[in-house]
């Protein structure tokens, strides 16, 4: 067999695999919905969700946390992708929160990232959602390495990952009391090469961030942040145009672009063949305040 043949196949298995988890979750809980940033993992999963029910319209709608702070290129994305699709979007807005004082802003300028957990909690209970289906991925880093597929949250939608259940031969227990949530990670076994490989594979639309592009940045701790509103410049800093793309997508406050020409999906594919880092720590900032920053989050309700 083919070298090209064989990643085919692996592709098949995975996305077998993902579609199992979702039909599983809409079997055994009783309000999903999944969270949708537009970016390439959600992009994939909401592909596997329509695969999962086709013909049949997709049974839950999608959430996208908004935080105000987005790239345009993203939230026109999005707007096609669910109209095109038939989604019904449920936005919870981060900015709403600030307003009706759920949640506080550190100051102008500063990253919306932590504000997304109060967001999404609130959103979760408004909408009386017991499962939450999200595109994170055990390879992305090291908190989420310890997720399971099903991974199970408290009555204050906190994370403890020593009470997590075993996940025996792809049995999945999803028996919750009431108030309790279940955030669910079909591409947990996925790698950001298997998605790409996917996108190619099923011909799927990116939004354009994700291709190489010349864009006005500025350096700061060693990454390459937007120009924008939300970025107001530090002394010592200056603006330069530069040809790059994202790995990926979220508030633009703390995501770093990496410099790269590779304008179309082979490219990328041929790029990350090269890459020693992986998409969040090569380009988060949020993640590198420390080596359990992740893992604070989520256990306060995060993704």
């Amino acid at each position: 067999m083919r070298g090209d043949e064989l990643r085919v196949d692996e592709l098949r298995v995975l996305e077998a695999e993902a579609v199992h988890v979702i039909r599983e979750v809409v079997a055994e809980l009783e309000r999903p919905v999944l969270l949708f940033s537009a970016g390439k993992d959600s992009i994939v999963l909401l592909r596997l969700a329509e695969k999962a029910f086709a013909p049949a319209a997709v049974p839950f709608p999608v959430m996208h946390v908004d935080t105000g702070h987005n790239f345009p290129e993203v939230l026109d994305f999005r707007d096609r992708r669910l109209a095109r699709g038939g989604h019904r979007l449920v936005v919870a807005s981060v900015q709403q929160a600030i307003d009706t004082g759920r949640v506080r802003e550190d100051g102008p300028g500063a990253s919306r990232n932590r504000l997304q957990t109060r967001t999404l909690l609130d959103a979760l209970a408004e909408g009386g959602f017991d499962a939450a289906f999200g595109g994170a991925r055990r390879d992305e880093e090291r908190a989420r390495a310890k997720e399971r597929v099903f991974s199970f949250r408290d009555q204050f939608g906190q994370w403890e990952p020593r009470a997590q259940r075993p996940e025996p031969w792809s049995l999945y227990n999803g028996r919750i009391r009431r108030g309790e949530q279940v955030r669910v990670f079909p591409l947990s076994n996925w790698t950001e090469l298997d998605v790409w490989r996917y996108v190619a594979l099923e011909g799927l639309e990116l939004p354009s961030i994700y291709f190489a592009h010349r864009r006005r940045v500025f350096e700061r701790d060693g990454m390459l942040l937007a120009e924008s509103p939300h970025t107001p410049l530090r002394p010592g800093e200056e603006v330069r145009e530069e040809l790059v793309r994202y790995r990926t997508v979220g508030d633009l406050t703390i995501t770093g672009a990496v410099r790269s020409e590779a304008a179309d999906v082979e490219a990328v594919i041929a790029e990350l063949g090269t890459a020693t880092v992986s998409e969040r720590g090569a380009t988060r900032a949020d993640d590198r305040t420390s080596v359990a920053a992740m893992e604070d989050r989520k256990r306060e309700g995060y993704f």
